[in-house]
C-alpha cells in the first residue's frame, strides 16, 4: 500500500526529525537509513522541493527537517513521493477495475474497514510522530 520510495521517505523524515535541528549529510542519511545515496538525493531533492526539509550546501551543510514539516499528515508525504496512495485512490485490493459497494470484488467487505484505517492513519500521524518508530536497521 506504500511504495518503496514512500517507505524511504518517511524513514528519511524520521532520521530527520530524531536529528531536529541538526544538519545531517546525504551520506550520514544514507548510512543510517540504508538507503542507497543515488536514490536518496532524488526523495531528500524532492522533499525539499515540497518544503518538508531544508538543504544547505557547503561545508557543514547537509539537510534538516523544516519546523512547520514536524505538523505535516505522512499522507502528504506520501503524495508527494508517489501520488495518491491505494487509499485515496480506491484501487481494487483484488485488481478489478470496478469494485465499490455496488459492485464488490470477494475482498471488497473485507478490506473496505481495512483501507478507512489506513486512510486514517495516514491522515493522522505526523512527519513528528514517525520519530518514535525508532531506527531501521
Amino acid at each position: 500500500m506504500i511504495s518503496r520510495t514512500g517507505k524511504h521517505a518517511l524513514q528519511i523524515l524520521g532520521h530527520l526529525v530524531r536529528n531536529e535541528g541538526k544538519w545531517i549529510s546525504g551520506q550520514d542519511i544514507a548510512v543510517a537509513t540504508d538507503i542507497p545515496a543515488n536514490y536518496l538525493g532524488k526523495i531528500l531533492n524532492n522533499l525539499a522541493k515540497h518544503e518538508f526539509v531544508e538543504s544547505r550546501k557547503g561545508w557543514g551543510g547537509g539537510f534538516t527537517i523544516q519546523v512547520k514539516a514536524m505538523t505535516r499528515p505522512i499522507s502528504e508525504v506520501l503524495e508527494v513521493v508517489e501520488g495518491p496512495t491505494a487509499a485515496e485512490s480506491k484501487e481494487c485490493v483484488y485488481g478489478l477495475g470496478q469494485c465499490n459497494d455496488d459492485q464488490p470484488c470477494p475482498l471488497h467487505q473485507h478490506f473496505k474497514p481495512i483501507r478507512g484505517a489506513f486512510e486514517d492513519m495516514l491522515n493522522n500521524v505526523t512527519v513528528r510522530d514517525i520519530c518514535s518508530l525508532g531506527e531501521i536497521k
